[in-house]
């Protein structure tokens, strides 16, 4: 741990010197975040994990030198699928998608075997971190890959999957999403074939992006905690995919864990702007396309969102709208059902929490609210751990 806080002060920010105390706990603590969208990044022509990149460049929030700035030790690494036509051509575009996102993640760490390392169960972590390198848990944001066949979740299992995250920001063959209007009322039958077989394999059931009725349904099926990976609070925000303060209650009250989402339109209020979002919606539709796009490409593109954004400017949510959403869901269930998803390379990041090397911000926001040592643990990683065990110790594997 001497080495990381040396390595840590080498790299960092005047204010990170100046706030010394609570960076040297930050990189004492095990540091995870549940919702890492960097899986897309590895596809891009050039970039490259180990090399420290720019925001403001080419979009990307992660990488390696960044992780160890800011202490970021890892955590849930997603297959992200965006939702398309559920017809068999949907099916088997998704279906060939999240096989590639997953080949992907595994070839991340067998090409860079000292610096990231597989996890499949909660006590992996340790000695990961202890060796220095970054966890690598394996999960899915949208299970459509799995729509054309769902025994393929057993794939995914051997592979390494231990998070399943039923829905996105449409609804799928398995579920309802938070932004759509309801198709099944919740489940479907097979999504609830889906939750049985996720329980019986131990693999997380994730309820962040679905419905209301899903995440009652889900919670009332599972037989194991389940995690609301990157969400934030309704009552804050009145968000359809937030969540209100009693599903926040039950949750806990079944030993799930909330992990803390910055996507910025989840956190405050926007204005309705239809000229901005026609100007934007092409350039993040060309996003998608990053695979195909050279560093040059994309720094362009990222100038023309610059230039979007500022012609159509909105409020733009900061470092305090997020804490607001955080210490207010740790008021509603307390220290051990909270932690931090910050949708890192999947649209989060605010002013003042751009990136991954400003996360002991979060510890210092925490140490003055009063939370401790013991708390600061629990939310960055200890009930993530929790929970995650939790659902392997109910499988029936």
């Amino acid at each position: 741990m001497f080495s990381r806080t040396l390595l840590c002060l080498a790299l960092v920010s005047p204010w990170a010197l100046a706030a010394s105390p609570a960076q040297s706990l930050h990189q004492r603590l095990t540091v995870l975040d549940s919702h890492l969208d960097t899986p897309m990044q590895l596809a891009r022509p050039g970039w490259d994990i180990t090399q420290r990149h720019d925001y403001r460049d080419d979009l990307s929030q992660v990488d390696l030198p960044r992780m160890k700035e800011g202490g970021l030790d890892g955590g849930f690494w997603a297959i992200f699928t965006p939702q398309g036509p559920l017809n068999a051509e949907g099916r088997t575009l998704a279906s060939e998608h999240g096989l590639a996102v997953l080949a992907r993640i595994r070839d991340l760490i067998a090409a860079h075997p000292d610096d990231f390392a597989l996890a499949l169960k909660a006590s992996d972590v340790p000695a990961i971190v202890a060796r220095g390198q970054r966890v690598v848990f394996i999960s899915m944001e949208n299970a459509e890959p799995l729509a054309a066949d769902p025994a393929r979740l057993h794939t995914y299992y051997r592979q390494g999957l231990r998070m399943l995250g039923l829905v996105h920001s449409a609804n799928n063959d398995f579920a309802d999403s938070a932004t759509a209007l309801p198709q099944w009322h919740g489940l479907s039958p097979a999504g609830r074939e889906l939750v049985a077989e996720a329980n019986r394999l131990g693999i997380l059931l994730d309820v962040s992006h679905a419905s209301d009725q899903v995440f009652d349904q889900v919670l009332a099926l599972s037989r194991a905690p389940i995690i609301a990976s990157h969400s934030s609070s309704r009552a804050i925000t009145a968000h359809p995919r937030n969540l209100d303060d009693q599903r926040l209650r039950q949750l806990a009250a079944r030993g799930g864990v909330v992990q803390v989402n910055s996507f910025p339109s989840d956190l405050i209020e926007r204005v309705p702007n239809p000229e901005r979002d026609k100007a934007l919606g092409p350039l993040y539709r060309e996003f998608r396309l990053a695979a195909s796009l050279s560093p040059g490409q994309v720094a362009d593109l990222a100038e023309r969102i610059r230039q979007v954004e500022a012609r159509y400017p909105q409020p733009r949510a900061s470092l305090d709208d997020y804490m607001r959403h955080l210490l207010h869901i740790l008021d509603v269930v307390g220290p051990d059902h909270v932690g931090i998803g910050a949708d890192w390379d999947g649209g989060g990041g605010v002013q003042g929490l751009e990136d991954v090397t400003q996360l002991p911000q979060i510890t210092e926001r925490l140490l003055a609210a009063g939370y401790s040592e013991a708390d600061l643990a629990k939310i960055w990683g200890g009930n993530l751990l929790r929970v995650l065990a939790a659902a392997q110790a109910a499988s029936a594997g």
